[in-house]
């Protein structure tokens, strides 16, 4: 699985960035040094399925795969056709949906999954209203078991999700600054209120 810098990759992701801009929210796909920071993020002997939001070319799956994560526990949700057609043939055995990552609980609840161990997220999110990105995550704590990470990377420097809220903790992981852009990765996991 050596793909990550596949020349035709970066095209296929660069055309689907013209057409769509505000959807891929990235001219190309990640690059080694953030996948090695996101995916060092999963226990790769935790339980349970892991869903990737937003997988694109899937240089994080692969990173995932590389970690020792079996291709059988990914589930990808992905927007764009065609790379869910790539996708499928580079992760034989992964749960590929082609769908709206916003709309997380339609794309999961016909799955009857167990709860997962990770959900990664490319998400350009801060092209969604704060109440929209919120709700992501949010619903996304449906899926998982507790005290597992959301975790998000992100061009800006600011958290997408807002600290403070009294059911979501962030944290924020140094930037990583040999991915073009430099990004940031950062943390959620749902808050216990006693």
């Amino acid at each position: 699985m050596a793909f990550i810098s596949d020349f035709r990759d970066a095209a296929l992701f660069f055309k689907a960035w013209i057409d769509k801009p505000m959807v891929m929210g990235a001219i190309a796909p990640s690059g080694l040094a953030l996948t090695a920071v996101v995916s060092k993020q999963v226990d790769p002997n935790s339980r349970g399925p892991i869903i990737e939001l937003g997988p694109g070319t899937g240089v994080m799956a692969e990173a995932l795969v590389l970690r020792g994560i079996d291709p059988k526990r990914l589930i990808l949700i992905e927007f764009n056709k065609a790379f869910c057609h790539l996708l499928s043939d580079r992760f034989k055995g992964a749960t590929i949906i082609n769908g709206d990552a916003y709309q997380i609980k339609k794309s999961l609840e016909p799955l009857n999954l167990s709860p997962t161990a990770a959900i990664i997220s490319g998400l350009p999110l801060y092209s969604r209203p704060q109440e929209e990105r919120i709700k992501l995550v949010r619903d996304a704590f449906h899926f998982m078991a507790p005290n597992t990470p959301f975790i998000q990377f992100s061009y800006a420097p600011a958290s997408p999700i807002p600290v403070g809220l009294k059911d979501i903790e962030v944290a924020g992981l140094p930037l990583v600054w040999r991915n073009l852009p430099p990004a940031r990765v950062w943390i959620y996991r749902k808050r216990q209120i006693a």
